[in-house]
């Protein structure tokens, strides 16, 4: 899933990972101390597998959070807009955020304890995990009773067929490809080809493939085993679709919400409104609670700015909680010295790697040379500094974050851990032995606070290499929409990206398969090299999770070193703040952010 751009990332299913402090970094940002044990501890948690809980576990309420109370209003700043709202668009973090309120799927995390460390996947829509009897080739889910979409019609088994057979048409490609590749028993973009119109023509998915007999029963036919099943229906991109009220492309904009909110207005860069949607029902929903009024989202707000409103915590502010801004990075030092900002402040780490993307359908890139020589001359330190220094971020070395089983601390081929501004030297006589000096570098960057300093950091490091860096705007709002276009025209774009669950399987199918480039899709770099496409295949195949890890690291190694498409600069970690009358405060490790489902006015 995608970090940044328009978000920070369901009804997130995703299991949260995250940056190591680097305490010894010293390019920006505050010295916090030596938390590398406490690091370490958090990375370790977040490895674990989470297990999959009974129709004991999954049965609704969900349980009390301690003082809470109903009523008031909360203010939410965001700094982006949302730019999907339909379900199977959904894949990037403030988005996913906003799902957890609206959206609910076949299964979901549920918090077991206060904290937001421990969690179990139990159904959600459906009334356990799921079964299954043959390791995974067939998965069989019950509907609840009494669940319905915000209209008052009853989700039923037709709902849920639809809600995956509409994954298959054209204009659904900005979310998440695992289970329609594993229905058509394909990888990459392919999958399309099994159902090409999704069900808008009056086609459908065999019963041999996905099988509803009745209104409460949904059977997936799988020809190759996938236990992970139950982790990928968490995902918010496979929250239910109303299949009378499909809109189509206009659901994007004004979805049939079965969460607890619904959406009472809803102006694209300016603002959204969430009520009460009282055809929700708790005794059917383990994992959310309804106890706050309204929700008040101001979008454009910068993290400098929320961070200032919700330190000086007076009016309306004093309700106020972001589920996507962090603390920006001139107020870090202070949130987190300041010993009464302590129960207003959460911390916590995601799963999120940034990476400078290198676009491989330009012509200048298929040059290995100029690759490198963007790898060893790119600074990272901006990007570190950018976000709050090394309180607030790790230097990358490779694209498998530290919580995710197969991290290697010691990778780091570019050399950037140990001199994160870079080494235009070396990236020079790169340029030099490939006749490019003075060549044109296209850097294209998030319109935010955060992406106009790195990115005009990060040129200058690249302009002493020897390129004529160029850099180009895009839209926060729309920046993953822009630059998963594939005639898009910039030479290298930062994304950050994260596990959907504990395994690099999650990471590197989606980002580096070249038979998943398509227009919308996470192959950002148009990278389509054999090898990885042919070991991708190969890994997949392996049950032992630990030795699938083993191979999951050679292969990223492979990509970073060997074939030179993206450059690692950073492992995330998030610092968030509250105004003094929220309650039921805290960081959710499934979340990657502050958990909505629990808030409430004190």
């Amino acid at each position: 899933m995608s970090r940044g751009g328009r978000h920070v990332y369901a009804a997130i299913s995703v299991l949260a990972a995250g940056a190591l402090v680097l305490t010894g970094c010293s390019e920006g940002g505050s010295d916090t101390g030596d938390n590398s044990k406490q690091d370490q501890e958090n990375a370790q948690r977040q490895q674990a597998t989470i297990k999959f809980g009974d129709a004991a576990a999954s049965q609704g309420p969900a349980p009390e959070v301690p003082g809470a109370k109903s009523g008031g209003t909360i203010q939410v700043p965001a700094r982006d807009s949302y730019a999907h709202l339909d379900p199977g668009q959904i894949y990037v973090q403030n988005e996913m955020a906003v799902a957890q309120l609206l959206h609910r799927g076949l299964t979901g995390y549920k918090a077991t304890s206060n904290d937001g460390k421990k969690h179990e996947l139990v159904g959600d829509l459906a009334t356990d995990s799921g079964t299954t009897t043959d390791g995974g080739k067939t998965w069989k889910f019950e509907l609840k009773d009494g669940i319905k979409f915000e209209d008052g019609s009853a989700i039923t088994s037709a709902d849920v067929r639809h809600t995956f057979e509409r994954q298959f048409a054209a204009f659904i490609n900005q979310g998440p490809p695992y289970i329609q590749q594993w229905l058509a028993d394909t990888p990459g973009a392919d999958y399309r080809k099994l159902l090409p119109d999704g069900p808008f023509k009056g086609k459908h998915l065999p019963d041999s493939i996905l099988q509803t007999p009745d209104d409460k029963t949904i059977v997936f036919h799988f020809k190759t085993a996938h236990p992970d099943l139950p982790y990928a229906l968490a995902m918010a991109g496979y929250a239910v679709v109303s299949e009378k009220g499909d809109t189509k492309e206009k659901y994007d904009r004004d979805p049939l919400v079965t969460g607890p909110y619904k959406i009472q207005s809803f102006k694209s860069g300016k603002s959204m409104v969430l009520v009460k949607n009282t055809n929700w029902d708790p005794k059917t929903d383990p994992l959310r609670h309804q106890y706050v009024d309204r929700f008040n989202i101001t979008f454009n707000q910068e993290y400098e700015d929320s961070t200032k409103a919700l330190l000086a915590d007076t009016g309306a502010d004093q309700a106020g909680v972001s589920f996507q801004n962090s603390v920006d990075a001139g107020n870090l030092s202070k949130v987190l010295s300041d010993p009464q900002m302590k129960s207003r402040t959460v911390i916590g780490y995601q799963p999120y790697v940034g990476q400078m993307n290198i676009n491989l359908s330009h012509a200048p890139m298929k040059d290995k040379k100029v690759r490198e020589a963007i790898a060893y001359a790119l600074p990272v330190s901006p990007f570190v500094r950018a976000y709050g220094g090394s309180a607030a971020m790790e230097v990358a070395g490779g694209i498998i974050s530290p919580t995710v089983t197969g991290y290697d601390p010691a990778f780091d081929p570019w050399g950037k851990k140990k001199n994160p501004a870079g080494d235009p030297a070396k990236a020079k006589k790169l340029l030099e032995e490939a006749g490019k000096v003075g060549m044109k570098l296209t850097f294209g960057y998030i319109n935010s606070a955060e992406g106009q300093a790195y990115s005009t950091a990060m040129a200058a490091g690249l302009k002493k290499a020897g390129f004529d860096v160029q850099r180009q705007e895009i839209p926060a709002e729309t920046y993953y929409d822009q630059v998963s276009k594939l005639d898009n025209n910039y030479d290298i774009f930062n994304t950050n990206w994260g596990a959907d669950w504990p395994s690099a399987s999650t990471v590197i199918p989606p980002l580096y398969d070249g038979r998943v480039i398509a227009e919308g899709a996470q192959n950002y770099s148009q990278v389509n090299d054999p090898k990885i496409n042919s070991e991708i295949d190969r890994i997949n195949k392996i049950s032992d999770p630990a030795k699938a890890a083993a191979e999951w690291e050679k292969l990223d190694k492979y990509i970073v070193k060997d074939v030179v498409n993206v450059v690692p600069t950073g492992y995330f970690k998030q610092t968030q703040i509250a105004g003094s009358k929220i309650g039921g405060l805290v960081y959710d490790d499934v979340i990657a952010s502050v958990d909505p489902r629990r808030l409430y006015v004190k």
